[in-house]
């Protein structure tokens, strides 16, 4: 895959993670308020002309409309500041966790705790479920302040009461990249045990997937054993030595999409199911592709389901700079966002258990990797710059 430059390791780890890059970067031209109307539909700014960390795309339409939710760096946030709380300047570097909307409103938030040690958030994302999101936490092993030796934990917060639930308080690394999925039609009891996963969550049906240190993808199905009875999945062959990125639990629970780097080949995805010896199966590259698929997603409108993903042409850096909104980049040259329907069907042999249901579609001639809201209305991306793209 020699098609996407790279100029090292690191720079492909901050895809991820945002951890490698202390000093943001700032687009010095912005101003406040952005957005632009175009043949592509309406782009939004998010912390305009600042670069953000792991966008995700708001799963809440009803609490959350036309939204995100991503990482900060340091220094100042261009962002509406919902209370005192929520300052804007003198930030530190991953503190918190954000939702804004398209008007730059701080919808949501989440503050690192520093008096019980938390040192940075990495790796948020929205669950499956719009109550839930899941992130890591870090902290000092030798308990100071300046943050400098990091082991990281696994939590869920919950977006009505902002209460955490760890599924690990330590010993998860910082590229992990969880995703979390919770039975749609679960409802909390309010006096139920937070301490316990059917009572934070109002039901066992929980699956949670991570990275563990040794690239394999660790999928932990709470209704039937949880964390004690986790499975490793199988790895695709040919990437040894490369590094598995952020696994995505599918709608009905049964399936994950998700990223192999390498620093010298570039990247492939996989469709695979959540099961013991499960294949993982590529998506592979097609002739009417710009290039092989970066970041998948899943959507579903209804009954139908979609994979998501982002294309990258020949010698463009995936976490580019540039300003999305401009026409001369809206030609696809920095790359497009691209859906294909799939049908997928859990527990049935390999050769029906996957197929596609039609061909790639054009969704955006600009590359949008936070996934696409469930109205169908909105793509999200980050890494440099945040935006929201309001399709036509």
């Amino acid at each position: 895959m020699g098609y996407l430059k790279f100029a090292s390791l690191s720079m492909l780890l901050a895809l991820s993670a945002c951890v490698y890059e202390p000093e943001q970067y700032t687009d010095t031209k912005f101003s406040g308020g952005k957005s632009t109307d175009s043949e592509i539909g309406t782009l939004f700014d998010v912390n305009g002309g600042m670069q953000i960390c792991n966008p995700s795309v708001s799963q809440d339409m009803e609490n959350y409309p036309a939204s995100m939710l991503w990482l900060n760096f340091g220094g100042t946030l261009n962002v509406d500041a919902p209370d005192s709380v929520y300052t804007t300047s003198m930030v530190e570097q991953h503190d918190r966790l954000t939702v804004s909307d398209t008007a730059g409103k701080v919808l949501w938030y989440l503050m690192r705790d520093t008096a019980a040690g938390d040192c940075q958030f990495q790796d948020p994302e929205w669950s499956t479920h719009p109550n839930y999101v899941v992130a890591l936490r870090a902290y000092d092993i030798k308990g100071r302040k300046a943050c400098e030796d990091l082991d990281y934990g696994l939590f869920a917060v919950r977006m009505a009461d902002k209460k955490k639930f760890f599924f690990y308080d330590k010993g998860i690394g910082e590229l992990a990249t969880p995703h979390l999925w919770v039975d749609p039609e679960a409802v909390r009891d309010s006096s139920a045990d937070d301490s316990k996963v059917e009572g934070f969550f109002g039901t066992k049906q929980v699956r949670l997937v991570y990275v563990n240190q040794k690239n394999q993808i660790v999928f932990a199905d709470f209704a039937n054993g949880g964390l004690k009875k986790a499975k490793t999945l199988k790895k695709p062959s040919g990437i040894d030595g490369w590094m598995v990125d952020s696994p995505l639990i599918s709608p009905d629970g049964h399936f994950v999409v998700y990223n192999a780097i390498d620093p010298s080949s570039g990247w492939r995805s996989f469709i695979q199911e959540l099961s013991d010896n499960s294949k993982p199966i590529e998506i592979e590259m097609t002739g009417d592709m710009v290039s092989r698929p970066v970041q998948p997603h899943w959507f579903q409108y209804k009954t139908r389901l979609f994979v998501i993903w982002t294309e990258i042409p020949k010698e463009v850096e995936f976490g580019n700079r540039s300003d999305l909104s401009s026409p001369t980049i809206q030609d696809g040259s920095a790359g497009r966002t691209v859906m294909r329907e799939v049908s997928l069907a859990y527990g049935m042999p390999s050769d029906l258990a996957f197929a596609w249901v039609s061909e790639a579609k054009e969704l955006a001639p600009i590359p949008m990797i936070g996934g696409r809201s469930p109205d169908g209305r909105f793509l999200a991306t980050g890494t440099s710059k945040g935006y929201l793209l309001e399709l036509p």
